[in-house]
Parts: C-alpha cells; sequence; structure tokens
C-alpha cells in the first residue's frame, strides 16, 4: 500500500512539472528568438515578434523606412534592420489571420492611403525599462501619428525585393506601411521627416524585439 501511495504521489508530481513546463514555454515566446531563429508567431494573440537591430544612421537622417529585412534591396535604409525576411514575415502575417488592404498600385500610390486591418507596433530590448510604441521611438515632425496598417502587396513585396517589412508612408511594395500619407510624402514632396528617436532608443546594432500586432 505504502509504495502504491509513493508511486502515486511522484506521478502527480511529474505530471505536475510537465504543466509547468508548458506554461513555462507558452508564456516566454520572446526567449525563442535568436539570430537563427528571428521570427516568432503567436496565433492565439494574433502577434509576431522579430528580431532586428537598430540602425543609428537614422537617428539624424530622414527616412521613409521603419523596419525592412537586411538581405533586402533597402536593407541599410531602415531605422530597424530586421534579421527576418519579408516573405516569411508575410506567410507569418497570413497565419494569424490579418487582413490585408491590397489597394496600393505602382500608379495610384500619390493619392492613396494604404488600407487593410491595423497594425500595433512596439519595439523593446534587454534592458529596457517597458515596450514602446512605435510613436515613441519614430518621430514625425508635424506631429502626428503613425497609423500602420497591413497593405499586403506580397507580389510586389517578392518582384522587387526591396526587404520592406513596415514603411512611413502609403507604400504599395511594403508589407505594412502608415496610413497618414500617401506615397512619396517623404522622399518625393518633401511633406514630413521621420527620425528614430535617439533619446530612447539603444545605440546602433543594439539587438531589438518588434512586436506586430493586429489592433481588436
Amino acid at each position: 500500500m505504502f509504495k502504491k501511495i509513493l508511486l502515486l504521489v511522484a506521478t502527480l508530481g511529474l505530471l505536475a512539472t510537465g504543466c509547468s513546463d508548458d506554461k513555462a514555454q507558452k508564456a516566454d515566446l520572446s526567449g525563442k528568438l535568436s539570430e537563427q531563429n528571428p521570427i516568432v508567431v503567436d496565433e492565439s494573440a494574433k502577434s509576431i515578434t522579430i528580431l532586428a537591430k537598430v540602425n543609428g544612421k537614422y537617428f539624424n537622417e530622414n527616412t521613409r523606412h521603419a523596419v525592412v529585412f537586411k538581405g533586402g534591396n533597402f536593407g541599410d535604409k531602415p531605422v530597424f534592420i530586421a534579421l527576418a525576411n519579408q516573405n516569411d514575415f508575410y506567410a507569418a502575417m497570413m497565419k494569424i489571420g490579418a487582413k490585408p488592404g491590397n489597394n496600393m498600385t505602382l500608379k495610384n500610390g500619390a493619392q492613396t492611403q494604404v488600407e487593410g486591418d491595423k497594425i500595433n507596433i512596439s519595439v523593446t530590448w534587454d534592458g529596457a525599462p517597458k515596450s514602446y510604441d512605435i510613436n515613441e521611438v519614430i518621430k514625425d515632425s508635424n506631429g502626428k501619428p503613425i497609423d500602420m496598417r497591413f497593405g499586403g502587396n506580397e507580389a510586389t513585396a517578392k518582384s522587387f525585393n526591396t526587404g520592406c517589412i513596415a514603411c512611413l508612408d502609403s507604400c504599395p511594395v511594403g508589407l505594412i506601411s502608415n496610413h497618414t500619407y500617401t506615397n512619396g510624402a517623404v522622399e518625393k514632396r518633401g511633406e514630413v521627416v521621420f527620425n528614430g528617436v535617439k533619446e530612447i532608443l539603444p545605440p546602433d546594432g543594439t539587438l531589438v524585439r518588434i512586436t506586430f500586432k493586429v489592433a481588436n
């Protein structure tokens, strides 16, 4: 009888440990990120977290690029250089059920604001006091809010291979872009200047975790 009780206690202990491990794995999604595994998908939360590096060049210079894959043709142009590529990111957006607007074309860009699911973007890093909204770490010279939408643009993204994951004006190539401005507002018409906020962001080259979440 005593042996049976000991066996029952041991079995319950193993079950409890297994449950604890499962909970820990589910809770620590960001812990799975690495340079070898730079993208994590949380389907239940409808969010994607990627690994990226701060590009200190754009603390002072103007850019229309928020997040771009390092291997894309525009890999040196964003505030955040992503280690995850745009094609994997698009597949992840489909996996979490995000709905693309697909309303931007190469011809209508200057007159069209990007549509699609609204996407909240936040940034954090080791030692950061909190997770920062994109509006806290990228400054719009006009003081207008960055309003990111999932534009889609899968075919043009693959065709041009710019690597653009998130752009700061409406874009027919970038997967996500800013509804606040039509295409060309930054580089062609000079309506606005965007910079990374040096006073908040860590130094050039620091690894950061960027989370994209479908807004409910």
